[in-house]
């Protein structure tokens, strides 16, 4: 039986500043103060290409967050099962 692996969505810069609340500077600060955040992709080298976000990684890095604020370990079996 083949194995497909998960689809991936994007999201755009826009649309990820809406759904935290943040202004665009906001949001490149969150970047910039936080390692862990995801980086972005680009579609292409002009300065005004659209730059968009991987919504798993997005939900995995908001996962992590609300875990380490509550002190409770991940456990993505679990979460998965959900």
């Amino acid at each position: 039986m083949p194995t497909h692996a998960p689809k991936k969505y994007l999201i755009s810069h826009i649309s990820l500043q809406h759904c935290f609340d943040k202004s665009r500077s906001g949001l490149e600060k969150l970047r910039e103060t936080d390692p862990s955040f995801p980086r972005p992709i680009k579609f292409g080298p002009s300065k005004q290409a659209g730059v968009y976000f991987v919504v798993a990684e997005v939900e995995a890095w908001l996962e992590r967050k609300i875990s380490e604020r509550d002190g409770t370990p991940l456990d993505l079996a679990e979460r998965e099962d959900q």
